[in-house]
């Protein structure tokens, strides 16, 4: 059954929209229909914070809170979820919550324009964890700029929130929200606004029903590039498949030394997943971008965009990861490195989606990524290298390299590769094997670096992995 009216929760009631813009950012529709003028608008981009709100997701009959840019989330993507904006947090007696309360207590707000995103950030951390380490309280918020530079106060005010006891009205109403979510039915949705249509299936069937009927189609998950040719570009996109309603997306298996991972699958889910295989496959994906953006973004969605500074893809590439096609016909295989063709150009033909990500588990291997960004935190890579190494008795079975930034295209350093291969694992073989490097890459110059810079940092990056290698010791810096 299709609908063209979307519904969720909101002060503990069911709001439905029939045939939402679909272009309309939930930002918008908060500050413009709702007049809740606490969640601000700052970059437009998903970069700052400010605009941050909180979803609560019906998950395994509990509720899971995620924090969300909402300048980069579209209107109809609210269906079958709790919005929760910084005005709901406090009670109807007029009581502040407990993470207001920290803020207040501890000085956390300046001038006052990041504090609303600040305080969802804090609070979506609050509602999903028990205990708040460092490590738990620094990603929470860091996607939340401070132009202030009051960073202190509000990092001791998340810490005050340690092991207090979660007691907000927001539990006490929890059965409720539950059984208010669970009225919703999860239907197809389509709807059409102003010569804009927005389709947002259940099922991989009916997403290929859609693909044979539509054409001009953009795919969309987390939006976290998609949006911006509206927030940025002021453009209209005037046909939206929203794929992060199909269930049969998003999922993790492990089978046959090999893990493969839903198209539908965010970041998030998938770094709590892979770190155990892969620590700094980890690291880079905390670095990729902040918890709104990982809450949403996905990994096949990184793949899609084909952009040459997608984090993702320079460590994948190195894994020799294979993607799933499906569409019209039967799915098929495609190694990575076989996908992308020139800058944001791939092999994916009209009809057909991202299905999973096929990433081979390397037991014997040492695997390495680095990430070179001006600013550490939720930024855009100059540079992003990746090994893949296999030593046996001092000598380089197995290597592949890849890097972003480097070219039109995120690609692996083959000649670089074939240099190694076969050789005695020393400082000397990987000296020279910097200087293939300039063979392999051809990388421009741009706001983010020069082509000198970035060149001089991949050879820099490849002597770094063979020193931590060797010294069975990470040089990385705190920050």
């Amino acid at each position: 059954m299709t609908s063209n009216i979307i519904e969720f929760i909101l002060n503990n009631k069911i709001h439905k929209i029939v045939n939402p813009d679909p272009n309309e950012t939930i930002l918008n529709f908060i500050r413009i229909k709702l007049k809740k003028t606490g969640t601000k608008e700052g970059c437009a981009e998903g970069g700052c914070g400010a605009c941050t709100i909180v979803l609560g997701e019906l998950t395994n009959n509990n509720i899971q809170y995620k924090a969300i840019n909402a300048c980069i989330a579209f209107l109809p993507m609210l269906n079958g979820k709790q919005l929760i904006l910084v005005e709901d947090l406090v009670s109807d007696d007029g009581k502040l919550h407990p993470v207001q309360d920290a803020m207040i207590k501890f000085h956390g707000s300046q001038c006052g324009f990041c504090t609303p995103g600040f305080v969802m950030s804090m609070f979506a951390m609050y509602k999903n964890n028990n205990s708040l380490t460092n490590e738990i309280i620094k990603d929470s918020l860091s996607g939340n700029l401070c132009r202030c530079t009051g960073y202190r106060p509000i990092i001791n005010a998340a810490k005050s929130l340690n092991k207090k006891i979660d007691n907000d009205h927001f539990k006490k109403l929890k059965k409720k929200t539950i059984n208010l979510l669970k009225k919703i039915k999860i239907k197809d949705i389509e709807v059409e606004n102003n010569n804009k249509k927005y389709f947002a299936p259940k099922t991989i069937s009916e997403l290929k029903k859609i693909l044979k009927k539509e054409s001009q189609l953009k795919f969309l998950s987390g939006g976290t590039d998609v949006s911006l040719e509206i927030t940025k570009a002021r453009k209209e996109i005037k046909k939206i498949l929203y794929l992060n309603s199909i269930k049969e997306l998003d999922f993790i298996k492990n089978r046959n030394n090999e893990i493969e991972v839903g198209a539908g699958t965010s970041l998030l889910k998938f770094e709590k997943y892979i770190k155990k295989f892969y620590p700094d496959f980890e690291i880079i994906l905390k670095r990729y971008g902040s918890v709104q953006i990982r809450n949403v973004g996905t990994i096949a969605g990184n793949i899609a965009t084909a952009s040459p500074i997608g984090d993702t893809l320079p460590l994948l590439l190195s894994l020799d990861a294979k993607i799933i096609l499906d569409g019209a016909r039967k799915r098929i295989s495609m190694p990575l490195n076989k996908f992308f063709v020139s800058y944001r150009k791939t092999k994916l033909k009209k009809g057909q989606f991202i299905y999973s990500v096929k990433i081979p588990i390397y037991k014997k291997n040492i695997f390495k990524a680095y990430k070179i960004s001006k600013r550490f935190d939720d930024d855009i890579s100059s540079v992003c290298a990746s090994f893949n190494v296999e030593i046996y008795k001092n000598q380089i079975k197995k290597i592949m390299i890849a890097y972003g930034g480097m070219s039109e295209i995120p690609k692996r350093a083959i000649y670089t590769e074939k240099i190694l291969i076969n050789s005695n694992f020393s400082e000397n073989n990987f000296y020279k094997a910097t200087k293939t490097l300039e063979k392999d890459y051809r990388p421009i110059d741009d706001m983010r670096a020069s082509k000198s810079y970035r060149m001089e940092v991949a050879k820099n990056l490849l002597m770094k992995c063979f020193l931590e290698v060797k010294n069975e010791k990470l040089l990385r810096l705190s920050q």
